[in-house]
């Protein structure tokens, strides 16, 4: 399913009939949340993890295993794109909304990361990588100087041509390797490794990316489960980290 991009048209429409709304708070129960979650579920073929209420009154904050979207009270307009707040820095108020669960969310994956550990860990980073792509590559040569600044990267698998695929199989024979660190930097170096299968949850670590709104690697989580779409040199993601402790 595509959706429009086209944020301010759509979104001019959808709050329309909505404008002379009272907000709710958030901690009002949403009307039919269940007929809702439903619809979109069975409409978009979509799981949705939560609904909330959104900034904008008359509008609902759909998480699901797709990203966020935005779905009006009455279940007839949805809206896919980024909601900003033109009065706090134009905020990204749908990055922020994904932030906290990101962090959840991860956590049943983690016996399935790839960890680069800092020896003197100050940070951490959690990278959707895949093996083909030029930038992850380049952040993989730099891993010492990320590793330097007390920057620890863990890597969760994001094979960009989808599940299934050979680009996914490739990934998984570097998961299952016997020194799976070796065999990553060994990938992204343009060795071929030994295919191997093993419970290496490729298909979930990519359909976790998807829900999280990656559609591109590197994709980097940071501590607060922001994230930055795109490689960052050591020293700039170092910069980033300390901005928000």
């Amino acid at each position: 399913m595509k959706f429009t991009r086209i944020f301010s048209l759509v979104l001019a429409v959808v709050i329309a009939p909505f404008a002379m709304a009272t907000s709710n708070t958030t901690s009002d129960t949403i009307a039919n949340s269940a007929e809702l979650k439903q619809k979109l579920s069975e409409t978009l073929n979509v799981e949705v993890h939560s609904l909330n209420q959104s900034p904008i009154p008359g509008l609902y904050e759909a998480l699901t295993d797709r990203g966020v979207l935005y779905i009006s009270k009455d279940g007839s307009k949805l809206l896919h794109g980024s909601l900003y707040d033109l009065d706090n820095g134009m905020k990204n108020l749908t990055e922020a909304a994904m932030a906290g669960p990101r962090i959840e969310m991860m956590k049943p994956l983690e016996d399935h990361m790839l960890v680069y550990k800092a020896k003197n860990e100050k940070h951490v980073v959690t990278v959707f990588t895949d093996i083909s792509c030029g930038y992850c590559r380049k952040l993989h040569n730099q891993m010492d100087e990320y590793n330097d600044l007390g920057i620890t990267i863990r890597y969760l698998a994001f094979p960009r041509r989808g599940v299934p695929s050979a680009n996914a199989d490739e990934m998984e024979a570097v998961w299952c390797a016997a020194d799976p660190l070796k065999a990553m930097t060994e990938a992204k170096a343009g060795k071929s490794v030994k295919h191997k299968q093993c419970d290496a949850k490729i298909a979930e670590q990519y359909n976790l990316g998807q829900s999280f709104g990656i559609n591109g690697t590197p994709a980097i989580i940071l501590e607060d489960g922001s994230m930055i779409p795109g490689y960052q040199p050591p020293k700039d993601l170092l910069r980033a980290l300390e901005a928000i402790n």
